[in-house]
């Protein structure tokens, strides 16, 4: 009987992050599976951060949303968009309460690590025509090596025709890569650091061998390639002055696992939380106060920039609302945002048991285990980064308790071994009250992410509910 006691004592005071999948029906199960795979289609289709807003704003089109410029006034439950600069999208449900009383926002990014051109990039060198590239975000340059690539982009002739690129994803395409050494060789290479055994002047990228023969020209090899891309493209070497042009892992975002439980692909971080806070705001028909879902770009290289959450873009779209509802009034920005509430969705690191030693694992994210609260980010004493107040995170953990969504709380890594800023203070120097809730993920920024279906689930129960209440 005692012993009875202990066990129930214990099981209601102390902290218990329980395994997702127990305790599911089979339908339940289902509805997780089924997600993923609609999520899994999404991060295909969208490699890069434009071509992510591209399908994002085509399923808010589908889904009732229509461009804030169609409308000269704005009433309760109308749903509008604002795309800026094929980069940013925002997304709004119009509330019943006084724009005055705050909004809902759940934020989140669309940029993710990459290898980008130089603005020069092609050249030839002993029988290979190659591009130069400067790396972007935080990459582990070593992962970027000897991977099928593909090349995704735009470039814009000097006349303003605009010229989509995507070459390497079609079955039978030819793809890209990164040259290594072989072990054989590499003797000198395996006494660099880690995060030095491949340079960023080293991550060059292949593109061909065979020459052109009809001319004595020198770089035969750089002129038939251009000449390939001229036939293909329209193109010459001096629009690569004009063009942005990314390459990304070519392979395909993938169930994981004998159980298929997880998912794996490039782009997760930020991608998961861009197609969970997407898919919870396309449920809000009248809520009460505004539902903004944020999608932005920059966030791997610091926000800013016009497309970075630095930038006033969300104070404009704000405006426009505060004038189509005929609520804008001198100062009404600064009093809409004091009072608004925000979820700065980004990833969190998943604690892996092969690498335990940069984790405090009372205070880790787990794979499984639902959505993840932080607090705080930074790094070294908490700084650079932003911090919810007490007040605020009850009141979330109360929204997610009500409609039962997992969740756990954690930190990224060790003290003064791990941390990591995110757009949360770019929010919180507007004055909003923000926390970081995000999916944990493992592997982040390598070109195979990895997540948890039954997180991304959860992710997006989360977030619909955020917006509702």
């Amino acid at each position: 009987m005692e012993e009875l006691e202990r066990e129930d004592l214990k099981e209601r005071l102390f902290l218990n992050k329980k395994n997702g999948w127990l305790e599911r029906t089979d339908e339940e199960k289902n509805d997780i599976f089924k997600f993923a795979d609609e999520y899994i289609y999404y991060l295909n289709k969208g490699k890069t951060e434009k071509e992510i807003i591209e399908e994002s704003k085509d399923i808010l089109q589908k889904n009732g949303f229509r461009d804030i410029s169609d409308f000269t006034e704005l009433h309760a439950g109308d749903r509008v968009y604002y795309e800026n600069r094929e980069r940013n999208l925002f997304a709004a449900v119009i509330g019943e309460a006084p724009m005055e009383d705050g909004l809902k926002l759940v934020a989140a990014h669309a940029d993710s690590p990459r290898i980008d051109l130089k603005q020069n990039p092609i050249y030839e060198a002993s029988g290979f025509s190659l591009f130069k590239t400067h790396y972007y975000g935080g990459i582990r340059k070593y992962q970027w090596v000897t991977i099928p690539l593909s090349m995704h982009g735009l470039i814009v002739k000097s006349n303003g025709e605009k010229i989509k690129v995507i070459w390497g994803e079609e079955e039978g395409e030819s793809v890209f890569t990164i040259s290594d050494l072989p072990p054989h060789l590499s003797q000198i290479q395996n006494e660099r650091k880690l995060k030095d055994g491949i340079s960023g002047e080293e991550l060059n990228i292949l593109l061909g061998t065979i020459p052109y023969e009809k001319t004595k020209a020198f770089e035969k090899i750089k002129l038939n390639i251009l000449k390939l891309l001229n036939e293909k493209y329209g193109i010459t070497e001096i629009d690569f002055t004009s063009s942005e042009i990314e390459f990304v892992p070519a392979f395909k975002a993938r169930s994981l696992g004998f159980d298929s439980s997880m998912v794996a692909g490039y782009g997760q971080d930020d991608k998961v939380c861009c197609y969970t806070a997407l898919r919870g705001i396309l449920n809000i028909t009248n809520p009460r106060k505004t539902a903004i879902c944020i999608l932005t770009d920059r966030e791997e290289v610091g926000f800013i920039g016009n497309t970075g959450m630095e930038t006033k873009i969300l104070e404009k779209f704000i405006a426009e609302i505060l004038d189509k509802t005929n609520q804008n009034r001198p100062n009404m920005l600064e009093r809409v945002f004091s009072n608004s509430e925000v979820l700065s969705a980004d990833v969190t690191a998943s604690y892996d048991p092969t690498f335990p030693d940069v984790f405090e694992k009372k205070n880790s994210a787990e794979l499984g285990k639902g959505i993840c609260l932080s607090k705080y980010g930074g790094v070294a004493g908490k700084s650079r980064g932003s911090e919810a107040s007490a007040e605020f995170v009850a009141k979330v953990r109360n929204i997610f308790e009500m409609a039962n969504v997992k969740y756990q709380s954690a930190e990224l890594g060790k003290v003064d071994k791990g941390g990591g800023g995110t757009i949360a203070y770019t929010l919180a120097n507007r004055g909003m009250d923000v926390i970081d809730c995000g999916l944990p993920l493992m592997s982040m920024h390598s070109p195979f992410e990895i997540t948890s279906k039954v997180d991304i689930y959860e992710a997006y129960k989360a977030y619909e509910a955020f917006y509702k209440n």
